[in-house]
C-alpha cells in the first residue's frame, strides 16, 4: 500500500458516532440537557452501549476531518483520499474501518492499544442532538505515526492536506510536520478552525501553523473568536477574513484563502494577492432549501469541507469549489448525522 497514491490526506481525531432517538428520560438519567455538547464524565459511559441495545442506534464514522474525508472521497474517483488518526485495538475500531471501507476511504489509523476508540453518542430528541463524546484513543496519536517509513511515503505521494483544528488539541507536531513539507514542496495545505475554543485556548499552536495554510475553514463563531484574539473585537465577518487572509504567510507562491460559513446567509472568502496587502472579498450565497427536507444539521460544515476539498484536489476554480461545498453540505442537510445520500448522487454544477 505503501506505493499507492492519494490526491487528499485528511488528519485530525477519529471517532465512531453512536447516534440513536432517545427521550427526555435518557437525558436525565445521563444527566445531560437538551443540545449539549460536551465530554463524557465516568457517570455517563454506558450511554453507548445503551444506545447501541436499547435505542437501535445507527453507526456512523465521525470526527470533523474524517466526515471531510469521506466527504470529498464521495465526489472523487475511488483511492482518491486518506485518512490519518488514532484508534483503539477494539470491536469500534473495526467498526469504523469496515464503514469507511464501505464508503471508498483508506484509512491509516495510529493504534493505541491501552485506550478504547473514541466515540460520540447522539441522543436524538425531536429536533434536538444531544452530544457527548469520550475521545480516548483519538487524544493519542503520535508524531512517530506520521513519520514512519509506510505513512511518509503516503503524505509524500499525496499534493493536498487538510488537517481539522481539533488536532492541534492532540498532536500540534504531526500538523505542522504536514504544513512544512506542504511549503517546502508547494503542496496545498488546508485547516479547519474547527470550534471557538481552539483559538481562544488553543493559541499558540493555531499562530504556528497559520503562516502555512493556504486555506482556512471557520464558521462566523470561530472567526470571531480569532479575531478578538487578536485584538480585534465586535468587527464584521468581512473584516475578521480580510485580517486573516493577510495575515503572513511562508509559502508565497501561492494566496491564501479564507472562507467563513454563515449557516444559511452568505459563505464569505477572502483572497490574498501575493505580493501586496490587498485582499480580495467575494459573498456567495448559500442555495435555499426547504426546512421540512432539513433532517439534521451535524456535520454540514464538515461536508461543505469535503465537496470543496473535491474541487480543489480536482483543479476546479474557487467559485466551482465553494459550489461543490454548497452541493455536498445540502445532501448532508438531508441525513441522519454526517452522512452522504445512498446510492451516489452526481455533481452536476447546474444543480448547485
Amino acid at each position: 500500500m505503501a506505493s499507492k497514491s492519494f490526491k487528499l490526506l485528511c488528519l485530525e481525531n477519529p471517532l465512531l458516532d453512536i447516534q440513536g432517538v432517545g427521550d427526555h428520560e435518557m437525558l436525565k438519567k445521563y444527566g445531560l440537557k437538551l443540545d449539549d455538547t460536551l465530554l463524557a464524565e465516568p457517570h455517563q459511559m454506558e450511554l453507548y452501549d445503551d444506545l447501541i441495545q436499547n435505542r437501535s442506534a445507527k453507526l456512523i464514522p465521525g470526527g470533523a476531518a474524517q466526515n471531510t474525508a469521506r466527504g470529498a472521497q464521495y465526489m472523487l474517483p475511488a483511492d482518491s483520499v486518506w485518512y490519518a488518526g488514532s484508534v483503539g485495538d477494539d470491536e469500534y475500531a473495526k467498526i469504523l474501518r469496515e464503514k469507511c471501507k464501505e464508503q471508498g476511504l483508506h484509512v491509516e489509523y495510529h493504534i493505541s492499544p491501552d485506550h478504547p476508540t473514541g466515540k460520540c453518542g447522539v441522543i436524538i430528541t425531536d429536533h434536538h442532538r444531544t452530544m457527548c463524546t469520550h475521545l480516548a484513543a483519538a487524544n493519542e496519536y503520535k508524531l512517530e505515526h506520521l513519520q514512519s517509513p509506510k505513512i511518509w511515503s503516503l503524505v509524500e505521494s499525496t499534493s493536498t492536506y487538510y488537517v481539522g483544528g481539533y488536532h492541534l488539541t492532540v498532536c500540534p507536531p504531526a500538523a505542522m510536520a504536514l504544513a512544512k513539507h506542504a511549503a517546502e514542496n508547494n503542496k496545498t495545505f488546508m485547516l479547519s478552525l474547527s470550534a471557538g475554543f481552539i483559538p481562544q485556548f488553543f493559541k499558540d499552536p493555531l499562530a504556528e501553523i497559520l503562516p502555512y495554510c493556504d486555506f482556512v475553514f471557520g464558521n462566523e463563531n470561530e472567526a470571531a473568536t480569532w479575531a478578538e484574539t487578536q485584538g480585534h473585537k465586535d468587527i464584521s465577518m468581512t473584516e475578521a477574513a480580510k485580517l486573516m487572509a493577510k495575515s503572513s504567510k511562508v509559502n508565497t507562491k501561492k494566496p491564501r484563502v479564507v472562507i467563513v460559513t454563515q449557516g444559511t446567509d452568505p459563505t464569505i472568502v477572502a483572497v490574498s494577492k501575493s505580493g501586496s496587502d490587498e485582499v480580495e472579498v467575494k459573498e456567495y450565497p448559500v442555495p435555499v432549501i426547504e426546512n421540512d427536507k432539513i433532517n439534521d444539521t451535524n456535520g454540514a460544515g464538515d461536508a461543505f469541507a469535503g465537496g470543496f476539498c473535491a474541487g480543489v484536489v480536482n483543479g476546479d476554480s474557487l467559485e466551482e469549489s465553494i459550489r461543490k461545498g454548497h452541493w455536498l453540505a445540502r445532501l448532508s442537510l438531508q441525513e441522519l448525522g454526517p452522512s452522504y445520500p445512498w446510492p451516489k448522487q452526481t455533481y452536476k454544477g447546474s444543480e448547485a
